[in-house]
């Protein structure tokens, strides 16, 4: 089963999200049970999650964030999340993070970003979270990137 397909996954991203925000990451409208496919398939948003390791790797990325930086979801699974940023935006996403592990959660983020060919865009208005599960263990980190623009 993949990562996208797993219900504990979807329980995570989503639940962390509601605990941390305070409001949900699915809109009332989508049914419980077709709401993993819906955040995977249609979500007007990109999403994306990474592991918690020192040099975490994306474990996620919905239908939207694989169009968005040009990569299948096995490429986006196996890419070290640090090279969606080129090596002059990596310190000051590395920051963006390092508040993350502090806070819990920030929002209003926008950076510069690139796609697996070496496009550049920009992030707006991102939402970045930590992946606490109900006992407060710490599985890596999610973001929503609700709009970005070429550059």
């Amino acid at each position: 089963m993949e990562r996208y397909e797993d219900p504990e996954f979807f329980k995570l991203l989503t639940e962390s999200y509601e605990r941390l925000l305070g409001r949900s990451l699915i809109p009332q409208e989508i049914l419980i049970q077709d709401a993993a496919k819906w955040l995977y398939e249609d979500a007007p948003f990109a999403i994306l999650a990474h592991t918690a390791d020192a040099d975490p790797t994306f474990m996620y990325g919905n239908k939207a964030a694989q169009k968005r930086f040009g990569y299948s979801w096995e490429e986006i699974t196996r890419l070290p999340s640090r090279l969606s940023a080129q090596p002059v935006n990596r310190e000051e996403r590395q920051q963006f993070l390092d508040r993350v592990r502090r806070d819990g959660y920030s929002s209003g983020y926008s950076g510069i970003r690139v796609t697996k060919t070496g496009g550049r865009f920009l992030i707006e208005d991102a939402t970045l979270w930590q992946l606490l599960d109900e006992h407060g263990t710490v599985h890596g980190q999610a973001v929503t990137i609700p709009k970005s623009t070429d550059l």
